[in-house]
């Protein structure tokens, strides 16, 4: 891409006489030309990390970088297969047709709130509860982002949990360039999709700031589906000095969502729309906040110190029995009957400090980073409440206690460190480490009978994870990478908690540990290429289930698993790579592939560990495709953009020991696979101006992306299809002004 930057400087030497006036020597003024500077920009909106940013090493690792204002997504509704449409290997269950919660995953792990990733917004801690309850129920609006950072297992050393790595959302700061600026985006889109996004930001002297309202309600493509979603956001930042640098933000979000209930496979070949729960409804407020110090020591060495908080909630109240049992009006009272009321309440805090320094060694520069980590997470769950017999949210309790009531404490502390090494001019080697204390308690009772009392329980552990990771340049633009990083999951609330009083949970219950190992072949050519093939070896070993032992459900570790495949992206413009300067525009194809072979290889259950019919080794890994394919094609002319993708989807299994045909709740079953496909337009006018317009599911494809599944907490999501034009599919329609 070619840039022209025309210098501009007039320097007119004056003399001027306090007798006679103003003279110009013209003799000195100086002559001024045009200088242009080429340079590339890559194609598609993916990028990588550098080598190291913000005191965090990324060299050696497989790393992407979405940059939201270069693709054609759906924004307004966060379409997450769009969005993260040329991530490979990227599986997504559409829990709801809003886009409230984003779950994802990698590499055959479970996408649920993508609970295996790190979660994380402008660096800090946004889950529930990182460690003992890692589901992910705020994700901020795709609008209000500038990028999402995608670091694959790797990133285990630097951030800890979770097998999946990290997935970080950072938000647009203010414009550098005015004291104020104005954004606003208005979406309208069918079944009642309204979605309104409004920002201001800018930059005043020493001072720069950020803030943002976001609204979108719909009635939802289901019956009994209508949400309404509030997030609000603000940050400031203020240079203290040339070197030091303070900055707060704070979050608020809070969602009323009515949850339509599972199907089973049998209502759902009758009429796919329909919905046989009016009275659930879902709620969760969240409040995140942080404050960050950054200080450059000198120019070799930067500390940074990030403090963060999340106080947050998750609200449900609704008749919570099996999708086979009628919701109906009890004949001698001629109300409904009462719903379940579940609440959780979180208080969590904790900081991280890092340093990076650059320093000689045989006369090579080498880069060192480093840091420690603090924290303290809170979980109170009240569950099983008897609440009202009406049909709107309303969590009042009918009776004094709930049925299940339990506390949980975590404490963290963390050191963990890496290095590049420069060997020669080509190759860096990057090992690491991480050192880890944690600590679990629960305290509680699962029923008011005394049999159903907990008392305190304390685990404690410490363990250390090591890392290698190794990059060597092709060329200036291509390079050869690998790494290999231990990772590790502790042990869950859910996992610590039993279903019944007649579950046992084994005392020596470990965390789940193992290993991510990944290759590949990365880089760009000029302007017209850009690509990352890859292959990967996941081993997750202490998987945890329940197995029956004297007649009684016993929790433990099942056995372990084993994901291997490749993870490929590929865009390529042909007309950029035959013509620079074009006056037809840009065509922009890729694909996104990944082949996933996700199994069992050990089976913890020596009783039955001979019986192939009950055995699970060698079954499928449940909820893991064994192909994420997409495709697109973009094209560029002057203003106009527009973008054409499909999505295929393998088949799943639903449990681990590989049914086949679904039980009568719908509960299990093999999901057979899909593909979806999804148009966008976006033209930008008057400078400042700009309209899109979408269709999601242009084919209206009936998929399922994951079943209902009833826990001693019940989910209330199982079928879920994305439609969008006329009847069934949606339009979506955007318009915006930018920065003014």
């Amino acid at each position: 891409m070619k840039t022209r930057i025309l210098l501009i400087l007039i320097s007119i030497i004056a003399s001027y006489s306090t007798t006679y006036g103003q003279t110009i020597d013209t003799s000195k003024v100086i002559k001024l030309y045009e200088l242009v500077i080429t340079d590339y920009q890559k194609l598609g909106g993916v990028e990588r990390m550098p080598d190291v940013n913000e005191n965090i090493i990324y060299a050696g690792k497989k790393t992407e970088v979405i940059q939201l204002d270069k693709i054609n997504a759906d924004l307004s509704t966060n379409n997450t297969r769009q969005v993260f449409g040329k991530i490979p290997g990227m599986s997504v269950w559409e829990n709801d047709g809003s886009g409230i919660q984003v779950g994802i995953a990698t590499r055959g792990l479970s996408p649920n709130r993508s609970w295996e990733f790190n979660v994380r917004q402008n660096g800090y801690d946004i889950c529930s509860e990182v460690f003992g309850y890692p589901e992910s129920y705020y994700s901020p609006p795709m609008e209000a982002l500038s990028k999402i950072e995608v670091i694959r297992g790797a990133a285990s050393l630097q951030y800890g949990p979770q097998f999946g790595g990290l997935l970080n959302y950072q938000i647009k700061k203010g414009n550098p360039n005015k004291p104020i600026s104005f954004e606003t985006q208005q979406t309208v889109g069918s079944y009642g999709l309204f979605n309104t996004y409004n920002a201001i930001g800018g930059t005043y002297k020493k001072f720069s700031y950020y803030g943002f309202l976001h609204h979108r309600n719909a009635d939802g493509w289901r019956e009994n589906s209508e949400y309404k979603i509030y997030t609000g956001y603000f940050s400031a930042n203020y240079q203290l000095t040339k070197k030091m640098n303070i900055a707060a933000e704070y979050t608020k979000m809070d969602y009323k969502s009515q949850q339509p209930g599972g199907l089973t496979d049998t209502q759902f070949k009758e009429n796919h729309r329909q919905s046989f729960r009016e009275r659930n409804w879902f709620s969760t407020p969240w409040n995140v906040a942080s404050f960050t110090l950054k200080y450059d020591i000198s120019p070799a060495i930067s500390f940074n110190i990030k403090s963060f908080t999340t106080v947050a909630e998750r609200n449900s109240v609704g008749y919570t029995k099996a999708i086979t049992v009628v919701d109906s009006i009890n004949p001698n009272t001629l109300e409904y009957n009462s719903r379940q009321v579940d609440r959780d309440a979180y208080k969590n805090y904790g900081a991280e400090s890092r340093i990076s320094f650059r320093y000689k060694l045989f006369s090579k520069d080498h880069v060192f980073a480093g840091g420690i980590r603090v924290y303290r997470g809170n979980t109170k769950r009240n569950q099983q409440g008897v609440g009202t017999t009406g049909d709107d949210f309303d969590l009042t309790l009918t009776t004094p206690e709930y049925g299940r009531k339990l506390k949980f404490e975590t404490t963290n502390y963390a050191a963990f460190a890496e290095n590049i090494f420069y060997l020669g001019s080509r190759l860096k080697v990057i090992p690491g480490i991480r050192m880890e204390y944690i600590e679990n308690s629960i305290e509680g009772y699962i029923n008011t009978t005394s049999a159903g009392s907990i008392s305190t329980e304390t685990r404690s552990r410490q363990f250390l994870l090591f890392g290698m990771g190794s990059e060597f340049m092709v060329t200036k633009k291509t390079n050869v990478y690998g790494n290999f990083s231990q990772a590790y999951r502790p042990v869950t609330f859910s996992e610590l908690t039993p279903s019944a009083t007649t579950e046992v949970i084994d005392p020596n219950l470990k965390d789940a540990s193992g290993f991510n190992f990944d290759f590949g072949y990365r880089g760009s050519v000029k302007d017209y290429l850009n690509f990352d093939v890859g292959i990967f070896f996941l081993q997750y070993e202490n998987r945890i289930g329940t197995i029956s032992q004297n007649n009684n459900p016993f929790k433990t570790n099942i056995g372990t698993s084993i994901s291997k495949g490749v993870e490929s992206y590929i865009e390529f413009d042909p007309i950029k790579m035959l013509v620079e300067n074009s006056k037809v525009g840009s065509l922009s194809l890729f694909a996104s592939l990944s082949f996933i072979d996700a199994k069992y290889t050990k089976w913890n259950n020596p009783a039955i560990e001979n019986d192939p019919t009950k055995s699970i080794k060698d079954k499928r890994v449940e909820n893991a495709p064994t192909s994420i394919h997409r495709f697109g094609i973009t094209y560029f002319l002057n203003n106009f953009s527009a973008t054409f993708q499909l999505s295929q989807v393998g088949s799943v299994y639903t449990d681990a020991a590989n049914t086949e045909l679904p039980n009568t709740s719908g509960t299990t079953g093999k999901l057979v696979g899909y593909q979806v496909m999804d148009a966008s337009l976006s033209y930008h006018f008057i400078e400042r101006y700009n309209i899109k317009a979408g269709v999601n599911n242009i084919a209206d494809e009936k998929y399922a992306t994951r079943r209902a599944w009833w826990l001693s907490r019940p989910r209330y999501y199982a079928w879920k299809w994305k439609n969008s034009i006329y009847k069934y599919r949606r339009l979506i329609l955007t318009t915006s002004i930018n920065h003014i």
